[in-house]
Formats: C-alpha cells, sequence, structure tokens
C-alpha cells in the first residue's frame, strides 16, 4: 500500500512537472568607448539541441570535438537571432566568444561607435523555436537601474524608451 502511495506521489509530481526555458541578456551603454557591451547567458544543453537540430550534427559544450566549429556555429546562430538598433538605425553585433559557468554559458558580443540611446530596439529569437515557452529577458543598462523586456515566441521584438541623459 505504501509503495503505491509513494508511486502515485511521484507519477503525480512527473504529470505536474513543467521545465522552463529561459535566456538572461545584459546589454550596457559605455559612454566612454561609445559602444554597447552584450553579456547573453543561456542554458549550454539547450543551446546544444537547438544547434544539433539545425546542423544535424551532436553539439557538445563540455567537450567539443571541433571547437572552431562549435565557435562558428555559436556565432552564426547567435548573429541571426539578435538584433539591436539604437535611435532606429541597427548597430554592428561582433561576436567575442563564450565561457562555461555550470549550467548555463555566457556569450558575448559588442557593437562600436554607438551614438547615446534614447530609444533601444531589440530582436532576440533565441531558442524561440526549439522550446515551447522559451522567454528572452533583456536587460539594458544606460546607468545603473536597467529597461527591461521579456521578449517570447510571437513577441520577438521590444523597444526600450532611455532616458538618454547621464
Amino acid at each position: 500500500m505504501q509503495l503505491n502511495y509513494i508511486f502515485m506521489i511521484f507519477l503525480g509530481w512527473k504529470v505536474f512537472f513543467h521545465p522552463f526555458y529561459i535566456s538572461l541578456t545584459e546589454i550596457r551603454y559605455n559612454p566612454n568607448g561609445k559602444s554597447l557591451e552584450i553579456a547573453q547567458k543561456i542554458f549550454w544543453d539547450d543551446l546544444e539541441v537547438a544547434l544539433g537540430e539545425i546542423h544535424k550534427t551532436k553539439v557538445d559544450f563540455l567537450n567539443p570535438s571541433d571547437k572552431k566549429k562549435l565557435e562558428e556555429m555559436v556565432q552564426a546562430y547567435l548573429m541571426e537571432k539578435n538584433e539591436i538598433r539604437v535611435n532606429g538605425q541597427p548597430v554592428k553585433l561582433k561576436y567575442l566568444g563564450f565561457e562555461i559557468e555550470e549550467e548555463a554559458a555566457w556569450f558575448y558580443m559588442e557593437a562600436e561607435k554607438v551614438p547615446l540611446p534614447k530609444t533601444v530596439d531589440v530582436y532576440n529569437a533565441v531558442l524561440l523555436q526549439h522550446f515551447e515557452g522559451q522567454q528572452n529577458i533583456v536587460n539594458f543598462y544606460l546607468d545603473r537601474k536597467p529597461k527591461s523586456l521579456i521578449l517570447q515566441k510571437g513577441k520577438e521584438r521590444g523597444r526600450l524608451e532611455v532616458n538618454g541623459t547621464r
């Protein structure tokens, strides 16, 4: 009887367990360098799934068989799935690399020669076609307090109105 009770509790948890999919993008305006510094935190195992589906190959962030090829796949994916416009003008994103941090990885990009932002339009479609319920949180910092967006399937774009004064 107790075994049946334990099994029913276990089954109940399985039914109600619902994984969540999320990424975090932090965009910081550097007034000295007139640049955007972008750090995007993505669960590397989710990105392995997405890149594996796209490239029809096994992807392994922890033990890549070809690190250069992995970097190329990541760069192409992130450049396709991210876009930023400042004051209505597109900025050119440059991929810098990534580092693994436990269950997630930080991916770094930058944009140079960026004017002081008044509006920031963000497109972020990372993992949206691969995971139902994926949400991409975007925090933009001009000073200390961020302006934030939550982007998801059907709402891949968002606009932030930035004060523009320092």
